[in-house]
């Protein structure tokens, strides 16, 4: 039996699935649940600055109109000119509208604004935002009364600075960003440092400098966003000229700037790598070149690492010396091993050359990566954390758990990976020298283009082992040495018809497409490598994840200032759960003067609520009475009695709205009853309202 090349288009097994096109999109699923999930749980980015006091301070009642509100932050923060409003009822600004006075005292951070004098008695609304010193947004509201509360027409803010779509986009391009750099610098990394011949193979280039470009894109996205993220909220503020050079000026916008210069220098750098480092053969000349480019791209990935470092949460807080270039440090670990890996991963599965000597080189890499992170990373943790209670009470020490879990099952997943690297080393006596492939374990010669009529085993793995003769389409045909022709009588020789080329051509295209399809086959029925290949996908899918909580995380308030900031804030009472349900029973002393009232205080915390009477006979049954009467004491502060008047709406049925329950505490709620014109009485209960 003869196997004949197909006449048209490529052999059918030359059609091999595209793995790394599904391997591409399951990663970018993930990254998409797992980022979209942690954005919804996380919200607007968390406030790294901490308003820890102010003056008069959240739902205080003062008797005389203060002369000016102050507030003090565990942290420098940066404001301008309305960082700090104050309302009145009517919701006109109380404040001279001056910039914010800065009144700090030593580590005290505070600032202030004065006020108008002879302001009314009634509730106001003090709304703030500013910028921390890591480049977060922050802001807040909240109230105070003079002489007494009133209703307001101020509605105080339902969202936070950085919120919004604007937070949203802006929180994508710092994955982006992260993404971008640790396939950028880690892939340049993998390609320098373990396999200097993968510098001219085109997916490990794609990898690279699509990660270049995806810093650069998400960079200046940020650069633009960053206005408006920091301020307004608004979408379209994103072009405004004023905005962007109000952000220039500041450290945050200085840092990504510098991140761009630092791109023009990379960018050089990707040329030479996969340009004349590719091309050059002279081994001398060759070792000279990669240490001029791994000193040069060590420095750029410094770098901008520390754009990141010199802007964010290392750059504040305590001992900003040491922990920026330890920052700095983490981050090319990072790049280094996660980097890395996705340049491995891709290499496997598009690359047929890569050798066994590569893949240890990088499990070394990847071994000394791992010690600099945890070295690094129990460093940050006290740094941000502090405190045992802070790691399970706060947010940041939560996410640092998941942090922690995600990357023990990394290593976990490694260790699966560095006993398959073993096996692909020492497996059948393999050659592994750089000029062997792991992936080869037979002889296989492959079909030439140039060479069509060949008798080549991969052009036709059908007839590989057989001896029998091989057709040749017409005209490209050349006998084969395998089987003699049969003799035949001599007749005059037919001129040669002339070779079509197109259709040489195809042939041509058909073969070598046969040979690739036999290499990748046996490539791919390599259990070693097979093994690699499943447990380094494994590693990048957790990698994913853990970018994307590491994203998050750095956008989240540090449990060290959140709890700093718990106990800098007054202490206030527990807050009740839900509404309060209160049950009194009363007696008057006079004709049907016995009963008992319950009430109900929606929604039973500091701010506005609405209280519920009924009012019931001794038989159960709703009572009738000409009045009822509340008043709310809160005897630790010298507050009130606040009365409230309720409404009668149906037969031993009252109301009573607008009841305002300035700050939180252990508060004495008293209910009069009046049953006749003579005989009435005053029940009181104490109940903590937060």
């Amino acid at each position: 039996m003869t196997a004949t090349a197909p006449p048209f288009g490529p052999s059918p097994s030359a059609s091999a699935p595209r793995r790394p096109l599904a391997f591409a999109g399951l990663l970018a699923a993930l990254a998409g649940v797992v980022f979209g999930l942690l954005l919804a749980a996380a919200g607007p980015a968390s406030a790294h600055a901490a308003l820890t006091g102010s003056d008069p301070q959240d739902g205080a009642v003062v008797a005389a109109a203060p002369k000016e509100v102050t507030l003090t932050f565990s942290e420098q923060v940066a404001m301008g000119d309305g960082s700090i409003r104050v309302l009145d009822p009517a919701g006109k600004r109380a404040d001279t509208e001056d910039a914010p006075r800065d009144l700090h005292s030593g580590s005290i951070v505070k600032y202030g604004v004065s006020l108008h004098t002879g302001l009314p008695d009634g509730t106001y609304t003090v709304a703030w935002q500013a910028v921390s010193a890591d480049s977060h947004p922050v802001s807040g509201a909240f109230t105070f009364s003079i002489g007494a509360p009133s209703e307001t027409t101020v509605a105080l803010p339902d969202s936070e600075a950085g919120g919004g779509l604007v937070g949203t986009l802006y929180g994508i391009a710092r994955y982006a960003a992260y993404a971008g750099f640790i396939v950028l610098a880690g892939g340049a990394a993998f390609v320098l440092a373990c396999w200097q011949r993968g510098a001219g193979a085109r997916p490990l280039q794609r990898l690279v400098v699509r990660g270049w470009m995806t810093l650069t894109a998400a960079t200046l996205a940020m650069l633009l966003l960053r206005s408006p993220y920091t301020g307004s909220g608004k979408l379209g503020d994103a072009f405004d000229l004023d905005g962007l050079q109000a952000v220039l000026d500041t450290k945050p916008g200085a840092a990504l700037v510098s991140r761009l210069l630092l791109l023009g220098a990379s960018a050089l750098f990707i040329a030479v790598l996969f340009g004349a480092y590719a091309k050059r053969e002279d081994e001398r000349e060759k070792k000279d070149l990669t240490f001029g480019l791994a000193t040069g791209g060590a420095v750029i990935a410094a770098g901008i690492a520390g754009t990141w470092a010199l802007a964010e949460h290392a750059s504040t807080g305590i001992q900003p010396g040491i922990a920026m270039p330890v920052d700095v440090l983490h981050l090319l670990a990072v790049a280094a091993w996660l980097g890395g890996l996705t340049a491995l991963l891709i290499a496997l599965y598009r690359t047929p050359d890569i050798t066994a000597d590569a893949v240890r080189r990088f499990s070394r890499i990847a071994f000394i990566s791992v010690l600099v992170l945890t070295a690094t990373g129990i460093y940050q943790s006290w740094r941000q954390v502090g405190s045992w209670s802070a790691l399970t009470g706060t947010g940041y020490g939560q996410l640092l758990l998941v942090k922690v879990g995600l990357v023990a099952v990394l290593v976990g997943i490694a260790g699966i990976s560095r006993r398959w690297t073993a096996r692909l080393a020492t497996g059948g006596g393999a050659d592994t020298s750089e000029s062997r492939p792991i992936a080869v374990g037979t002889e296989t010669s492959e079909a030439h283009p140039a060479t069509v009529g060949a008798d080549t085993s991969e052009a036709h793995p059908t007839t590989a082992d057989t001896d029998t003769p091989r057709a040749h389409p017409a005209g490209v045909g050349a006998e084969t040495s395998q089987v003699a022709a049969p003799a035949t009588p001599a007749t005059p020789a037919a001129p040669e018809e002339p070779e079509d080329p197109a259709r040489a051509a195809q042939l041509a295209r058909q073969q070598t497409a046969v040979a690739t399809a036999e290499k990748k086959r046996i490539r791919d029925a390599d259990p070693d490598r097979s093994g690699l290949r499943r447990s380094v996908l494994a590693e990048v899918g957790v990698a994913v994840a853990l970018l994307a909580v590491t994203t998050v995380l750095t956008s989240t308030e540090p449990g060290r200032t959140e709890e700093e900031a718990r106990s800098s804030a007054p202490a206030a009472a527990p807050a009740a759960n839900g509404p309060i349900n209160l049950t009194l029973p009363f007696d008057t002393g006079g004709e049907n003067g016995k009963g008992t009232v319950r009430m109900d205080l929606d929604p039973g915390r500091t701010g506005t609520n609405v209280a519920h009477l009924w009012i019931d006979g001794i038989d159960g049954k709703a009572m009738d009475v000409p009045e009822v009467k509340l008043a709310f004491t809160l005897k630790s502060k010298d507050i009130g009695p606040l009365p409230a008047v309720p409404v009668r709406l149906t037969e031993g049925h009252w109301t009573s709205t607008g009841i305002q329950i300035p700050i939180a505490g252990d508060w004495n709620v008293a209910v009069t009853v009046r049953t006749s014109d003579i005989d009435q009485t005053t029940v009181d209960k104490n109940v903590k309202i937060g």
